[in-house]
């Protein structure tokens, strides 16, 4: 089953869901940051919460950027989406190791910590990016999103998140948020509620190989679902190149600068997202000194 993102309507266009498989996406990101198991569940609910937000925003112009610090040892966890959606991102320790948590699963909640911040920042094309900030609840990420939407965009929204690791890498991962319309009846939403108890984890019914529809129409009670949107294909990709670090360097201070082509003699920058290596010799550096004055 391809990473895919699919929009729903459910109960007569009054509930709002959306289905994401990732699977593909948090395998790359593991790859790509030698991740460990605990940091792979971890980074990989908060890349597809991102997949999942990116894809709201309206232009491919648009730009979000989430950070999620907790006190717990995996420290900061900053990821970049667009509506593509197109993610990247990087965790400060990828390679933290963790027992089992008292379900016998890897222990998301103390990597993360219970107590911190969410930070969203949706960069719209207005004047000012629009900024949200809410509090780490538990460290889960799934709830500590929930209270995102009702704290900053006063919606309540169930959200699920998960990741299921395996000893060859990411098995499943994938994620689900429903948010109600306000003509959604009180019966609906205690059906949706019941339906989401009765549905079990989104990593196990991914690995059940349950399409997105089914899903949908497990943790709504809908058989009569409809499908807004599909084809929605999230990836995880990195847009650096040479140029962008370059205009990096260029910020930096000239006496930095100086001592680079002075002590050094050439440069090495590694990208953050993607571990890429960019090389510049001596000369690049005099010639990006130079542009600068």
């Amino acid at each position: 089953m391809k990473d895919q993102i699919i929009k729903f309507l459910a109960y007569q266009g009054k509930i709002s869901v959306v289905c994401a498989n990732t699977t593909e996406l948090v395998e790359k990101a593991r790859e790509t940051h030698d991740l460990s198991p605990v940091a792979t569940a971890t980074f990989g609910r908060l890349l597809t919460i991102s997949a999942i937000m990116g894809n709201e925003m309206k232009s491919e112009k648009n730009k979000l950027t989430i950070q999620m610090k907790g006190n717990g040892p995996i420290g900061t966890m900053v990821v970049t989406a667009n509506n593509f959606p197109k993610v990247k991102g990087y965790v400060s320790n990828p390679t933290i190791d963790l027992p089992l948590n008292d379900m016998g699963k890897l222990d998301v909640g103390t990597a993360v910590g219970n107590a911190g911040f969410i930070n969203v920042v949706k960069d719209i094309g207005l004047k000012e990016p629009y900024i949200g900030i809410s509090p780490i609840i538990s460290g889960e990420i799934a709830e500590d999103f929930a209270e995102y939407y009702a704290k900053s965009e006063q919606k309540n929204t169930a959200v699920a998140l998960g990741v299921l690791v395996n000893k060859d890498g990411v098995k499943t991962a994938g994620g689900y948020i429903i948010t109600p319309m306000p003509d959604a009846t009180d019966e609906e939403i205690s059906k949706i509620e019941q339906s989401i108890f009765k549905a079990g984890a989104i990593s196990k019914m991914l690995d059940e190989k349950l399409s997105l529809i089914d899903i949908a129409k497990k943790v709504t009670g809908d058989q009569q679902i409809q499908v807004i949107e599909e084809n929605i294909t999230p990836i995880y990709e990195c847009d650096c190149s040479k140029e962008y670090m370059a205009d990096g360097l260029s910020t930096l201070n000239d006496n930095v600068l100086k001592e680079m082509i002075e002590e050094d003699g050439k440069a090495e920058i590694i990208c953050h997202f993607c571990n890429k290596k960019y090389n510049f010799t001596k000369q690049e550096l005099e010639k990006i000194l130079e542009q600068k004055n």
